[in-house]
């Protein structure tokens, strides 16, 4: 039943939240938005940063599911395993006297739960100490592909078992760019907390539900800069394949929009606002075609 159940409740490995942007048809490709004062985020551009930010996000939720395994089990002083990851993921550790080494290996193409198809290696290094309240993880790749764009980068998470409201609570930066199967290429930066507040150590990830805060950058092949910034904590419920509150703005220059994710409900909806006070409402997508 715990599989079944898993099964349904796909999603991504993390909160990305930063979804890609589409027209209200199903039918329709992704638009561009027009912020106003002459700056305009094209569709290509909407679609290949959010895709980033998604990418980002499953790597760093990737390595961080990882090291809780191994954080639960030493802290509860019994096994504790995270069913997560497919069986055609092969993690290898390696101990040194100060250091935990781990290479997780997706081969030539494993697929996850949530539909993604990874290859290539991650690998993570963190203390081995896991008494320690704050720990920090380096994370780097080799030869990585997700979904058919070619990732190089490195990553750092800091993270904290208790954030003062009883909670793990993980600080990550990361700077990446990627090579897309079109030969588009773009640059990614990033930064962003995450809350643990519901579901950790029950050894059933389909009942995690996390506050994100943060903000990235992406730059374009034509070198075009935009940024998304969270201004209301995301809730990302991983029973749902959206984020289902929380608000984003959008910028470039001095021009933004915020979308707004809304109340709570588990559904595809999200509403843009303009800087004139308009809105519109918009679809939610991630990877789709």
């Amino acid at each position: 039943m715990k599989k079944s159940l898993k099964k349904q409740y796909i999603s991504s490995v993390v909160l990305s939240g930063l979804m890609l942007l589409a027209s209200c048809s199903k039918e329709e490709t992704t638009s561009s938005i027009d912020l106003g004062d002459g700056e305009v985020i094209t569709a290509t551009e909407l679609k290949t940063s959010d895709e980033a930010e998604l990418i980002s996000e499953d790597i760093m939720g990737i390595a961080e599911d990882i090291y809780a395994s191994d954080e639960i089990s030493a802290t509860a002083k019994g096994d504790y395993r995270s069913d997560y990851l497919p069986d055609c993921v092969t993690i290898t550790t390696v101990e040194t006297e100060t250091t935990k080494d781990k290479t997780i290996d997706f081969g030539e193409g494993c697929e996850l739960p949530n539909g993604n198809v990874l290859s290539g290696i991650i690998y993570l290094s963190y203390a081995k100490d896991m008494d320690m309240a704050m720990k920090t993880l380096n994370l780097s790749l080799e030869n990585f592909v997700f979904n058919g764009v070619a990732i190089e980068g490195s990553a750092t998470v800091e993270r904290m078992r208790d954030n003062g409201n009883g909670n793990p609570q993980s600080n990550a930066t990361w700077t990446f760019s990627g090579t897309w199967p079109d030969g588009d290429v773009s640059s990614f930066i990033g930064n962003r907390s995450r809350e643990w507040i519901e579901g950790y150590g029950s050894g059933f990830w389909g009942d995690n539900v996390f506050l994100i805060t943060g903000q990235g950058t992406h730059t374009g092949k034509l070198g075009n800069v935009h940024t998304k910034e969270i201004t209301t904590p995301l809730r990302r419920e991983w029973s749902c394949r959206f984020v289902v509150s929380g608000v984003l703005d959008i910028s470039r220059n001095d021009a933004s929009v915020s979308l707004d994710f809304g109340d709570g409900s588990c559904d595809a909806k999200g509403t843009l606002t303009y800087a004139d006070g308009t809105t519109e409402e918009i679809l939610l997508r991630r990877f789709l075609n």
